[in-house]
């Protein structure tokens, strides 16, 4: 089959923060992408806004860069360049990325080395019989200990080698240990083959070495041009101007705008269905841009538009020769999480616009359209849906996303999605690796335990840090981060991937501390919190708005307590009620959304408006309250 020797298609993937959105943007910069005027912000690929304030890929994206000379006879090489996230909740970016490309580029961080992250992605990588050219960045930092990390690195890349089933991909994960490895810096956008030593940059001007390597043990996109058009869809975008835009990967033949074509898709029982439609625009990307274009051919990475209902995973063939390609497949979900209408008393107060169960589920069916990890179930109410997702950050996320759009919503406790397999209830585990100072050694172990994880693994790194690794459910991960952070002083890393399905591990405690929930709806008064001020945490300020089974605080004691959080002082004329602003409060403490979801118990809910977040109870009467606890005990009693 010819190939195409002016095209390379490379996926960037690493762990979280190892620099790969950093290196997409030197390359750019260093292709003259970005033009000699203009303002260029910094990590130009992260172009969502949570991604800029979280500092995160969410998204999977893609580039092209253009290097002017650098193929074949002197002709223009284009370099497809995909930027992906390193986090396991956002794997199936991963997944359908791994789809689109020939290669992979994995970064290493030069102190941290491989984590559970890189592990994931290069498994994947290895099972599609992918090359890996292995990057070591960030050379420049103080605790560098670049030798250490490339034999991780190439450690991991045999362990993985020897556990892939198919032999030719085994064969070809070998080959990989033979190709060079770089030493890189992406934020001083330098690259080269020789090791610098620890704490230096490279000892190159630019990333050449890199675009050179990328060039050469790459292969070329195998591409059919003269056969029957053959394209799959791994991506989606949407436009004001052109609706949905679906992007393809040219397996064979030539795809031209204006074209009739066989579209392939899938219903929601998985069924194929066969139809006719027209490209009515065709668009290449130029840098961070897309352009028209009139014609794209086997190898490329190109967008189409016209064909309303198209989904990732759909196949555009020629119409005489309708041959679909391979489903994209992706893991199974893990976390789950009731979203719903908002059902507090105030509903309608919190500054959104878009309240109704119908525009919910609206919402809730665009975000399937592009996020191949979700699903979104019916649940016995009309206004609430449970929607399953990889991890408690995919789905945060998308609740934050809805959260600026105006939506109010009413979002359940996260919980795992279980199976029953030969008549026994299995739940999802999770493979864990924390590198914690020694300090903290025994805190984590007693942590871990108490949420019936299982240690496999622990190793001094030197330096007074060490790294351990867990097999845990991942029930016990839900509200874990926030607990770890405290008890390592802010100083612990903890990752994690899945590690499959096994048995129901038993009861999890998951939180230490009760609510203290308001018995009365009104408006809290500076009174009622100074007379309150020994019973906990309070999350809310005086004149803010209570009502009757909202959660006001966290008490310190593992039970609920009932508090009055409106109560006025009694006026006389002798005390005025302006000696109440003198009185000094401690700070309340605000609840962003991750943290409330952390927090929210088996019987409680996250309100989520545009103006703010609360916790509420499930049920806000306080006797309807102890009447279905009285109930839940008796059930337990009996089984």
């Amino acid at each position: 089959m010819p190939v195409r020797t002016d095209l390379r298609n490379v996926a960037i993937v690493a762990h979280v923060d190892h620099g790969k959105t950093t290196l997409v943007n030197a390359m750019l910069e260093q292709s003259g992408v970005f033009g000699d005027h203009g303002e260029v912000a910094d990590r130009v690929m992260d172009s969502g806004d949570l991604e800029r304030e979280k500092g995160i890929t969410i998204l999977a994206k893609n580039t092209a860069i253009r290097r002017k000379g650098a193929g074949k006879d002197g002709r223009d090489l284009i370099i497809n360049v995909i930027d992906t996230p390193g986090h396991a909740d956002f794997g199936g970016e991963v997944e359908r990325a791994l789809s689109m490309v020939d290669g992979v580029v994995l970064l290493v961080d030069s102190s941290e080395g491989p984590l559970p992250q890189t592990r994931f992605v290069l498994g994947k990588a290895l099972a599609a019989s992918m090359p890996v050219i292995i990057v070591v960045n960030k050379t420049d930092r103080a605790d560098a200990r670049i030798d250490h990390v490339v034999e991780q690195a190439q450690d991991l890349l045999l362990e993985l080698a020897s556990t892939v089933e198919d032999p030719e991909a085994a064969e070809a994960a070998e080959r990989n240990l033979e190709l060079p490895v770089l030493y890189a810096s992406g934020r001083a956008g330098k690259a080269s083959t020789e090791n610098p030593g620890d704490g230096n940059l490279p000892d190159n001007e630019d990333l050449q070495p890199l675009f050179d390597v990328i060039t050469e043990t790459l292969p070329e996109p195998s591409a059919d041009v003269d056969g029957p058009l053959q394209a799959q869809v791994t991506n989606l975008d949407s436009s004001s101007f052109l609706g949905r835009i679906g992007l393809i990967r040219i397996h064979s033949g030539k795809i031209r705008k204006g074209q009739q074509v066989s579209w392939i898709h899938y219903d929601s029982d998985g069924e194929q269905h066969v139809k006719t439609a027209k490209i009515a625009e065709l668009l290449r990307t130029v840098g961070v841009t897309r352009v028209p274009t009139e014609e794209a051919i086997a190898g490329d990475i190109a967008a189409v538009s016209g064909i309303d209902e198209i989904m990732i995973g759909d196949t555009l063939c020629a119409v005489d020769a309708p041959n679909p390609l391979p489903r994209i497949m992706v893991d199974e979900p893990a976390i789950s999480m009731t979203i719903g209408v908002n059902t507090s008393p105030m509903a309608g107060q919190g500054g959104g616009d878009k309240l109704t169960a119908r525009v919910v589920k609206a919402r809730l069916d665009q975000e399937l359209i592009g996020n191949v990890s979700l699903r979104v179930l019916p649940t016995e109410r009309p206004d609430a849906w449970e929607v399953q997702g990889r991890g408690e950050m995919a789905l945060s996320i998308l609740v934050e996303t809805m959260r600026r759009e105006g939506f109010e919503l009413t979002v359940g406790k996260p919980q795992v999605v279980t199976k029953t397999i030969d008549g026994k209830l299995h739940e999802p585990y999770e493979h864990l690796t924390i590198d914690v100072p020694e300090e903290h050694l025994g805190a984590v172990t007693q942590l871990m335990a108490a949420r019936k994880g299982r240690m496999e693994q622990m190793a001094n790194q030197g330096s007074g840090w060490v790294r351990m690794e867990f097999t845990v459910p991942s029930r016990g991960l839900i509200g874990f981060r926030t607990i770890f952070m405290t008890e390592t002083k802010g100083t612990g890393i903890a990752n994690h991937f899945s590690a499959g399905y096994d048995d129901w591990a038993g009861e999890i405690k998951d939180r230490a501390t009760g609510s203290l929930v308001a018995d009365r709806t009104g408006q809290i008064t500076a009174y009622a919190l100074l007379q309150l001020a020994d019973r906990g945490t309070f999350f809310v300020e005086p004149g803010d708005q209570a009502y009757e089974g909202m959660v006001v605080g966290a008490n310190p004691r593992d039970e609920d307590m009932d508090i009055n959080i409106t109560k006025e002082k009694k006026l006389t004329n002798m005390r005025a009620a302006s000696a109440d602003t003198t009185v000094t409060l401690d700070k309340a403490r605000s609840l962003t959304l991750d943290e409330a979801m952390e927090f929210c118990g088996a019987d409680e809910c996250v309100e989520v408006t545009p103006d703010g977040i609360r916790v509420r109870k499930l049920i806000l009467n306080a006797t309807e309250r102890g009447r279905a606890r009285s109930r839940e005990k008796a059930l337990n009693k009996n089984k």
